[in-house]
């Protein structure tokens, strides 16, 4: 109709310019779109008219006016677009951009009409634009003569169809789109993709191919250019839009062409396929953290692979790499290979980004079919190139799902031995793998591994780094573990993975691999890496790092001194210290390649024969004892570094030379021994005292030589001859060393820089009495020259002095005196009877002048130049003045320690420490503390009320250095020391004592902390256990305080956190460390700090294990202490928490059954009768196994040691049946060891009679646990009617006896041929027979701290942190020797045996499990598997969160199919439940119910309610206001169609088999059912109650609201 009415118009008008003229507008003013379009359809038609008349062409006219309308009308208004505001501006953006593209369309009209120039000129006109944009040199839009970016390229896509052919113009045009791409935003770059490039590619005038391959090399120019993320992804957009053209069929030929001479002029068609880069460029595309980039490389991947299918040609993407394939590569005869490939990959990487690991998982069986086919050629060169497999593991690694990201890993190393493989992985082994490996969490303990042993990742680790470097060329092994450790020195790494990649390291085989880079590298992770990490782990570490040096390090290529300098870095109290085995191996590998090290120059000492070792430790000594001739004489310490190190390398020489010796190598020559290597040093030291020219930097390094020496010389044993020289040497200076040091803190220390020199004294003192302890000769002699010359050069610094202004020299030569006094001190206090008596008189002098002194004098402190001119600020002599005038208060208290054990305590000394307290440092209280722990015993009767604020002061300051481990650890001992003293505890009980109150706090609180800080109980327990019962003590004075503190014991019964999932890693690495003994020498360098959870508790038994039951003292704290754990098992057990499987709950219930075992044989009778009632009350609790265990055991027991208490036992068997349950079974199991029980019983015929009676009586219940308990304790009682005494004969039984045979009979001979129930009942009955509480476990002969507290738990599911071995006993506690409590059991059978199938039902309904045994069975055992601890921290905080939820409960108990209950889960989530009730929470970790619930358990509230328990819920629930719905079809059902859910609804739903039982349905108000009208009675549960809930949903958000 348009077209007919614009020839109308045309044929009726005869000037077609004056319509032009009407339909145009005004300069001023914005024109409407209608009036753009009608103008448009004009000029078009009049462009169409000219075409198909070619008489018909416009005229110059028409011409003119079209080209007035692009420049005058639709230019400006363009340009105007882009400004913010105009007069006549259409309102809108929507507005706005219709009149943009009506403007547009009306130019490509106008363009087409004119043609010639117009489109030329349009094109010219807005290429700067896009340019500028290229350029980051965007121009302002908004001016009169500038377009907007998206404008301008709306003129151009319009101008481009009527574009003449000329390239220059195309090939700026084209330019400028590249730059655009690069450069622009994301909208422009897809605007300018869309209608710019393709209208060029679309346009045949202007020769597509030539401008697509021009496109395609400026491409691959970017590309080159730059590689980021960015530019990835836009090289991925613009090839993903230009995929049609680059690749299609039609210009890729069937057979690859292969011209001889090529023409130039004729441009060739471009195939990306061809190109290795675009392949790379597709493989960082399937890598991008981007979804939308990975999506379009995948199909970039997928086009080139049908397009080869399609065309059938072979290719290669450019020449072979070095491994010998292509990056793609096609072949027509090895179709089917390279289809099932490319398939599978393409599977692979469009399933990683569902990032869900049961969709993940079944999909990697396909990986490793593609990393067998790239090997299929062979070993040496791959059929794929290993990139493609290196990008699956790089995406899963990137994966949100941390588990996949675990998956991959196992993945990786699992990666076959192939040197094609181990070639193409490197690079990413040292770069993204290694980033990978520092995430801790891949290192805990799988399922299945017990504590102590080392994690499955790791021992895969090792593993596959020796095969990865193994399978790699010879020359590539080198630069590929040269970049692993660089790798390691340029990330931070956690303590955890950078020990155990340390120890897969240390396992590579010796190779040249390593130079002097190689160490650098290793130094920078000793050095910077690992300074933060927890001490037994860095020294571990650092073991490992020095055997992966030994191990790889190529010593043509570094030198004696690069060697050292590296061990310089290994500290001694952690890894490298003497005596261990990584010593030995490193003086070994010293040994063995002495004479290849690369040589620095010449060395002194090679002329005399001596090996190159010797020498250069000559040259290293001399060159430290050098000092040059500009030192100061009196300047700073010198560092410590370099004189370890010189002590090091003397003592490895040492060390070596004494191997050389005692193997009595022949052909080497003799090397000096230790004096001979310590001449020098010796020399120096011999002349200290005499030679006055002798410069202070020198004697200062002497002595720190020496001391380093003493301190790295541990003994090797009584053969070891190096120790034994070391020790003459420095008996032969130990004379003048000490004159000099008495002489030098006499007076002439007087700069705070001698403040150090001063510490560096007394240690080189304190060095030489411990020398002479250890040896048993000197002491004397040292004593007796070094006290009295010490104490009159103290008495002299330390008289008062009055000086105006006070001086820095005098000063500083009171705080010297006052620490040398603090030293004299010390040496009194720990050995008094070996001073010399002629020594005592300046000692007493000295004593006498402290006791006089008052309490926290502080130093005057000294006016600096600057404060002299009014400056404030202090000076740089006086740098350090605050930590001296500390010093000086902390010297005094260890001065004090002396006075107050001679003498009576002086006034106010109580005041004194609390002044001490508040004005010290923290971590320099420990001498208060140790003063006032002498103090304390004197004053508690006189200073009650001081005695409590100076403890509760301590106590804050204890408190506050928790954050400190390096200063805390000692002032806790020492604090703990203080306040668990003896005096302390025997005061009277806290209601009668302040301090006694005090204390009873402070104990608290310090379990409190012990629950976040590991080892703080231990300290606590280990004191007063101690204070209590010392090994050596003679006398029960001090246990009579134990019972007033009896609440610290029995928390240490029960001690043992559970651990979060971080600190359980840091345990056991730990424990696992600690397990390889002296393989790691860190065991032997770092002081064990008893920090282990298990230490209180092992300290607990061997303290119970002490006990005498003969002692009235002892028999009271045992009969108090198990009524305290049968409390505490009761509070368990009413606690209104989670009660499942390794809760914290069931562990402490457990713990203090465990104690109990060791406590309650040991009482009399008539105590053991007060108890035993509280026994069997436990046994009917609902109880895990390991704790069932226990009870029985412990009844059993009992029973055996007083059989006239065995007729207690019969009346549990005679309480209500319906109130029993299943909780029979544990007496039921009791009368399985009747046996054992009847031992000392005298009427052993009545009694076996009785309990003959009470089986067969539970023979006949409808539970079917409980008939198959009697049944096995029906066989094992009648087993004993031969014996002697104990069967009547069968003739006292009558036909009963042969009742029972008959039955017994038939269990054994059951087949399990029959139905399914009869075969059930037999795996059953087998399998209870063979469990090991009923077959291989023994009451009496089984009775050791071994099966309690480590063969017991390990069978009974317990936690593997739960297991304390045997060694803990023996290391961690002095546990006596008790032949009623054996440390180990004899009997290996039950340490041999194992847990079994059988699982006691002695929870829930059993009949359950006896019908239904077989389909569980098919499923993952999750009966058995243990819930995060974390979960219920997850749930408080779901239902913390502030997301909408309903009144609906939701109760699923009677559900026993997970994967019913994980959908359920899922839809409760969804709608808003407010909770969803479970019969067990063990669910949660079933994989069945995982893959339903994708993480749903973790936003909706769950809780646990057992079946037998449903009533009383449902009654709770009532009484709360809820309405008790049912899910079941009855004969009052109501239809949901016609049901009116009440906010407040209880939803219970019924079993999958059974439905709702009848004694529940009682309790439902109203039973609701789905209208149905197909054939099949029910739907699946999960089905119905997600129709119901939702139903309820829907009608609560559609109810009015209430007012």
């Amino acid at each position: 109709m348009a077209s007919a009415l614009l020839d109308a118009l045309l044929r009726s008008c005869r000037d077609p310019a004056a319509a032009l003229d009407a339909l145009c507008w005004g300069s001023d003013c914005f024109p409407d779109k209608d009036t753009v379009d009608a103008l448009t359809c004009l000029i078009t038609r009049l462009g169409d008219v000219s075409d198909r008349q070619p008489g018909a062409a416009p005229g110059p006219e028409l011409l003119r006016r079209a080209e007035a309308i692009v420049w005058d009308r639709c230019f400006p208004l363009l340009c105007a677009t882009g400004r913010d505001s105009g007069p006549c501006e259409p309102d809108g953006p929507g507005r706005r951009r219709a009149l943009v593209a009506a403007l547009c369309r009306l130019l490509g009209a106008c363009a087409g009409l004119c043609g010639g120039a117009v489109p030329e000129r349009l094109v010219e006109t807005a290429l700067p634009v896009l340019l500028a944009v290229g350029e980051e040199d965007v121009v302002e839009p908004g001016g009169d003569t500038c377009l907007d970016p998206s404008v301008a390229v709306e003129v151009i896509a319009a101008a481009l169809p009527h574009l003449c052919p000329r390239s220059q113009l195309t090939h700026r045009l084209l330019d400028a789109v590249l730059a655009c791409a690069r450069a622009a935003r994301d909208a422009l770059v897809s605007k300018v993709v869309s209608r710019v490039l393709f209208s060029l590619l679309n346009n045949n005038q202007l020769k597509p191919s030539e401008l697509l391959r021009r496109l395609w090399e400026g491409l691959k120019l970017w590309d080159q250019e730059d590689s980021s993320p960015a530019a990835t992804a836009r090289l991925l957009l613009c090839l993903t839009a230009l995929s049609d053209q680059l690749l299609r069929a039609s210009a890729a030929p069937s057979v690859p062409p292969v011209p001889q001479h090529p023409d130039p002029h004729v441009p060739q068609h471009p195939d990306p396929r061809l190109c290795p880069r675009f392949w790379a460029l597709v493989q960082r595309g399937l890598t991008h953290r981007d979804n939308v980039s990975r999506k379009r490389a995948l199909f970039l991947l997928k086009r080139c692979v049908s397009l080869s299918e399609e065309t059938g040609a072979a290719l290669h993407s450019g020449p072979a790499a070095a491994d010998g394939v292509s990056l793609f590569w096609w072949e027509p005869h090895r179709l089917q290979l390279l289809l099932g490939f490319w398939v599978d990959y393409m599977l692979i990487m469009e399933t990683l980004d569902e990032n869900q690991i049961h969709v993940v998982r079944p999909v990697l069986n396909r990986f490793s079919k593609l990393m067998e086919a790239t090997v299929a050629d062979g070993p040496d060169r791959p059929l794929f190139h290993p990139s493609w497999l290196v990008c699956v593991y790089r995406r899963m690694f990137d994966s949100e799902n941390k588990t996949v990201m675990e998956e991959g890993v196992r993945h990786l190393l699992e990666l076959p031995p192939s040197p094609c493989l181990s070639l193409g992985f490197a690079e990413f082994v040292v770069g993204p793998f290694l980033d990978v490996l520092a995430d801790s969490r891949l290192f805990h303990r799988a399922a299945g591994q017990s504590a102590g042993e080392c994690p499955e990742l790791a021992v895969k680790l090792q593993g596959f780094l020796v095969t990865f470097i193994g399978s790699l060329p010879e020359d590539s092994r080198g630069a590929v573990v040269l970049q692993m450790v660089q790798g390691l020195a340029c990330r931070h790494w956690c303590a955890v993975p950078l020990l155990f990649l340390s120890q897969a390291l240390a396992q590579l085989p010796p190779c040249p691999a390593l130079g002097l880079p190689g160490l650098h590298a290793l130094r920078e992770v000793l050095r910077s890496t690992m300074v933060t990490h927890q001490v037994l782990l860095r020294g571990a570490a650092q073991c490992f790092l020095l055997e992966t040096a030994l191990h790889l390090t190529d010593v043509s290529a570094v030198t004696l001194e690069d060697v050292f300098s590296f061990l310089q870095h290994f500290r001694a109290d952690e890894s490298l210290c003497r005596g261990t085995g990584l010593w030995t191996r490193l003086c070994d590998w010293l040994h063995t390649s002495e004479g290849l090290f690369r040589s620095a120059g010449p060395r002194r000492g090679a002329e005399d024969g001596s090996g190159p070792l010797s020498s250069y430790v000559q040259n290293l000594l001399d060159s430290f004892l050098r000092v040059p001739a500009s030192a100061e004489p009196a300047g700073p310490v010198p560092g410590w570094a370099e004189a370890e190190l010189v002590g090091r390398a003397v003592l490895l020489a040492a060390d070596l030379e004494q191997r050389r010796a005692q193997s009595g190598e022949v052909g080497v020559p003799e090397s000096p021994g230790l004096p001979q290597l310590l001449r020098p040093l010796l020399d120096t030291l011999h002349r200290v005292g005499t030679s006055v020219y002798l410069p202070v930097c020198k004697t200062d390094r002497s002595l720190q030589l020496l001391l380093s020496l003493l301190r790295l010389c541990r003994h090797q044993g009584p053969q070891d001859a190096v120790r034994g020289a070391l020790e003459q040497c420095v008996f032969s200076v130990a004379e003048p060393v000490q004159e000099y040091v008495v002489r030098r803190l006499g007076g002439e220390l007087c700069t705070l820089q001698d403040v150090e020199r001063c510490r560096l004294y007394l240690s080189v003192l304190r060095a030489l009495v411990q020398l002479g302890d250890a040896v048993g000769r000197h002491r004397v002699s040292l004593l007796q020259r070094l006290v009295p010359a010490l104490s009159r050069s103290c008495l002299r610094t330390l008289e008062p002095h009055e000086e105006q202004p006070p001086q820095l020299a005098a000063q500083v030569q009171r705080a010297v005196g006052q620490s040398a006094a603090a030293w004299l001190c010390e040496v009194a206090l720990e050995q008094p009877g070996q001073l010399h008596p002629d020594s005592c008189p300046a000692l007493a002098a000295l004593t006498a002048h402290l006791s006089r002194a008052p309490m926290n004098q502080m130093l005057a402190k000294p006016l600096a130049n600057t404060e002299q001119q009014g400056c404030v600020e202090e000076g740089p002599c006086l740098q350090g003045w605050g930590r001296l005038a500390a010093q000086f208060v902390q010297d005094q208290w260890s001065c004090l320690r002396l006075v107050v054990s001679r003498s009576a305590p002086p006034p106010g000394v109580l005041q004194g420490a609390m002044e001490a307290l508040s004005i010290l440092p923290s971590d320099q209280v420990l001498p208060v503390l140790s003063c006032l722990r002498t103090l304390l015993p004197q004053l508690l009767v006189s200073e009650a009320s001081l005695c409590v604020e100076a403890v509760t002061l301590a106590w804050t300051v204890v408190r506050g250095l928790s954050s400190s481990p390096h200063d805390f650890w000692p002032v806790l001992r020492g604090f703990i020391q203080l306040v668990f003293q003896q005096a302390v505890l025997e005061l009277p009980p806290p209601e009668h004592c302040q301090l006694s109150a005090a204390v009873a706090r402070i104990a608290v609180e310090l379990i409190e902390m012990s629950q976040t800080k590991a080892g703080v109980f231990n300290q606590l327990i280990q004191q007063c256990c101690d204070t209590w019962m010392p090994l050596d003590a003679g006398s029960d004075s001090a246990f009579a305080s134990a019972l007033t503190h009896l609440d610290i014991f029995t928390e240490a019964c029960l001690h043992g956190p559970v651990l979060r999932r971080d600190q359980r890693l840091l345990q056991d690495v730990q424990a696992y460390i600690e397990q390889l003994g002296e393989e790691c020498a860190a065991n032997s360098a770092v002081s064990s700090d008893c920090r282990d959870d298990h230490f209180p508790r092992v300290h607990a038994m061997a303290f119970l294990s002490r006990l005498d039951a003969s002692n009235e003292l002892h028999k009271t704290f045992m009969e108090q202490l198990v009524l305290r754990l049968l409390n505490k098992d009761e509070e368990a057990a009413r606690a209104r928490v989670r009660y499942y499987g390794n809760s914290l709950q069931h562990r402490v219930k457990n713990r203090a059954w465990q104690s109990l075992l060791l406590l309650l044989p040991r009482l009399e009778e008539a105590s053991a009768a007060r108890v035993l009632g509280r026994l069997y009350e436990a046994g009917f609790c609902g109880n895990q196994a390991s704790v069932k265990y226990l009870i029985e055991w412990q009844i059993i027991l009992t029973l055996e040691r007083h059989p006239a208490l065995l007729p207690t036992l019969w009346p549990c068997f005679l309480l209500g049946q319906e109130n029993n349950k299943t909780s029979i079974c544990t007496f039921l199991s009791v009368l399985v060891h009747l046996g054992t029980v009847l031992q000392r019983v005298d009427d052993k015929a009545a009694q076996w009679r009785r309990a003959l009676d009470v089986i067969l009586q539970w023979c006949f219940s409808h539970n079917f646990s409980v008939r198959l308990y009697a049944l096995l304790a029906l066989k094992r009682v009648w087993a004993l009617r031969g014996d002697a005494g104990v069967g009547p004969g069968l003739d006292g039984l009558g036909g009963l006896a042969a009742l029972v045979e008959s039955s017994l009979e038939q269990a054994e001979a059951m087949q399990g041929s029959g139905s399914l129930p009869h075969r059930n009942a037999m795996k059953n009955w087998q399998r209870i027979q063979e469990h090991f509480f009923f077959g291989t476990f023994h009451p009496l002969q089984d009775y050791s701290v071994e099966t309690i507290f480590h063969t017991l738990p390990s069978l009974s599911d317990l936690a593997d942190d739960e297991w304390i071995p045997v060694w803990k006993f023996q290391r961690l506690a002095a546990f006596p020797s008790n032949p009623s409590l054996p440390l180990h059991n004899p009997r290996r059978e039950l340490r041999e045996a194992g847990a079994g199938d059988w699982v006691q039902q002695d929870k829930g309904d059993g009949e359950r499990a006896a019908e239904w045994a077989e389909v569980q069975k098919k499923m993952t055992a999750w009966w058995l598997s243990e819930p995060d601890p974390d979960l219920e921290l997850q749930q408080h905080r779901a239902a913390r969160l502030g997301k909408s939820s309903s009144a609906l409960v939701v109760v699923a108990s009677l559900i026993d199919k997970p994967t019913n209950l994980g959908g359920l889960c899922r839809t409760c989530e969804i709608f808003g439940a407010s909770a969803l009730v479970l019969d067990s929470l063990h669910h949660l970790s079933d994989k069945h119910f995982q893959a339903l619930s994708v993480s749903a358990e973790l936003w909706l509230p769950l809780l646990e309610v057992k079946p037998p328990q449903l009533a009383v819920y449902l009654e709770e629930k009532r009484s709360e206001g809820y309405c008790i719905v049912g899910v079941e079809q009855t004969a009052n059902s109501c239809s949901l169609a016609d049901y009116r859910f009440p906010e407040k609804t209880l939803l219970l739903l019924g079993n999958e088999r059974e439905g709702i039982p009848a004694d529940l349905l009682q309790q439902l108000e109203v039973c609701v059912e789905i209208p149905q009208r197909g054939v099949t009675r029910s739907l699946n549960v999960h089905v119905s109650a997600a129709l119901l809930v939702w139903e309820y949903t829907r009608q609560q958000l559609t109810a009015p609201p209430q007012p």
